[in-house]
């Protein structure tokens, strides 16, 4: 319980405690904020580690120290693109041996069939888009590796997700969190970014909560 009290402060916080990493330790922050945002896409059991927040409040604490975003956002475009090529990896080799029974409890392989195929249509747009919302853009690269979807296929789209979510992100920060109202409402707004960013996962569980309504009906 009280692991889950402090991680709850670290996201509530997150500027605080960015803050003090940053005077404490300089510019090694930088290794820091790799790590993290390497283990939030790269490790499917570190789903819950801050991603968008994060990256917004970083924007915003480099532009109130007068510091260079663009190394900033080098930075986490890399440990974003090194996180997704591992998860990839990991699925591509681990989903086969894991599943490897035809048809079993843990494994159907019309399931699997269909989503090789949806990969192949739809994998690209899904890359993108769940490059933006948390804990689906853990799992994302983890599925595409399962479902073996053409590599270079694969780290295009990566490669255009991670540079729209990083720049997007911290540049926010770094122009308009410096604004008073933003600055001094930060937790506010780290809600905010965390509520927005969970709409689509939010409006797909409806949308089939509705169907399954329907159908039962």
């Amino acid at each position: 319980m009280e692991i889950l009290l402090q991680f709850w402060d670290i996201i509530v916080h997150l500027d605080r405690h960015l803050a003090a990493l940053l005077q404490d330790y300089g510019t090694w922050v930088y290794a820091l904020l790799f790590v993290i945002v390497f283990c939030e896409t790269g490790l499917v059991v570190a789903p819950f580690l801050p991603g968008d927040s994060l990256l917004f409040v970083a924007g915003t604490l480099w532009a109130i120290s007068g510091m260079d975003a663009h190394w900033l956002s080098v930075t986490l475009i890399v440990a974003a693109l090194c996180g997704d090529n591992v998860n990839y990896f990991v699925g591509r080799a681990a989903g086969p041996r894991v599943f490897k029974w035809e048809d079993s409890r843990f494994f159907n392989r019309k399931a699997m069939d269909r989503t090789r195929a949806f990969y192949e249509r739809h994998g690209g747009k899904t890359i993108i888009i769940a490059r933006f919302m948390p804990i689906v853009r853990t799992f994302v690269p983890f599925v595409a590796g399962i479902a073996r979807m053409n590599y270079g296929r694969y780290l295009a789209f990566c490669v255009a997700g991670a540079l729209l979510w990083v720049i997007s992100l911290v540049y926010a920060g770094y122009f308009f969190g410096n604004i008073p109202i933003i600055r001094n409402n930060l937790t506010i707004v780290i809600f905010g970014i965390i509520g927005i960013s969970l709409l689509p996962i939010t409006g797909e569980f409806l949308r089939h909560a509705l169907r399954r309504g329907r159908s039962s009906g």
